[in-house]
């Protein structure tokens, strides 16, 4: 008999934690909604930040979280729910608006954009450790302020300048500690799974 530990799991490449589920339409639905609304939630952790029309919100560390667990196809689907369904009156943008005439619109398109870049990179591993997790969430927040803050500054008529100050700057510190968290969550989900990065 012999006494060798068993081999580790071992997972096929390209593989994402919501791969992880047995594999069915409804299972890429469920998640899909699921996606959406943890994004909905997380936008209601919302402070509103003074000088600036947008608050300080869980929703952005939601959706890097949920490109990165779902993979590219799935996080740009629940992001557009996300999206499509907010525009369509669903009050569950940060602050319990709806619209996409608001000033901060642009970080939510942003957000759909990241999702899916993460979302790619977590099937290149990107989530396996903590220095990679670190780079895809700072690509992740870096996406979505490219998109969010020349829309701010369209939106209210600030220069570029007031927008980044209004629009970024107040937001760097909590990125951060988003980062960390992910840092965190990501990998050790991943060890949980029997996998190491």
């Amino acid at each position: 008999m012999s006494t060798a530990a068993a081999p580790a799991r071992t997972l096929r490449a390209g593989t994402v934690l919501a791969d992880l589920l047995p594999a069915s339409r409804a299972r890429d639905i469920a998640l899909v909604v699921g996606g959406a609304a943890l994004t909905g939630l997380a936008a209601q952790l919302s402070v509103p930040v003074p000088g600036s029309p947008v608050p300080v919100s869980g929703q952005t560390f939601a959706a890097l979280l949920v490109g990165t667990a779902l993979g590219a196809r799935r996080g740009f689907l629940a992001l557009a729910l996300y999206a499509v369904a907010g525009m369509a009156g669903v009050p569950w943008f940060a602050q319990a608006t709806s619209g996409y005439g608001m000033p901060s619109f642009g970080y939510i398109l942003g957000m759909l954009l990241a999702s899916t870049v993460v979302g790619a990179l977590a099937r290149r591993g990107a989530d396996r450790s903590v220095l990679r997790t670190a780079g895809a969430m700072v690509l992740g927040s870096a996406i979505i302020y490219a998109v969010g803050v020349p829309y701010l500054a369209l939106a209210t008529g600030m220069t570029l300048g007031q927008a980044v100050a209004a629009g970024l700057t107040p937001f760097l510190i909590g990125d951060a500690l988003k980062a960390a968290l992910a840092m965190g969550v990501l990998p050790a989900a991943w060890k949980l799974a029997g996998r190491k990065g």
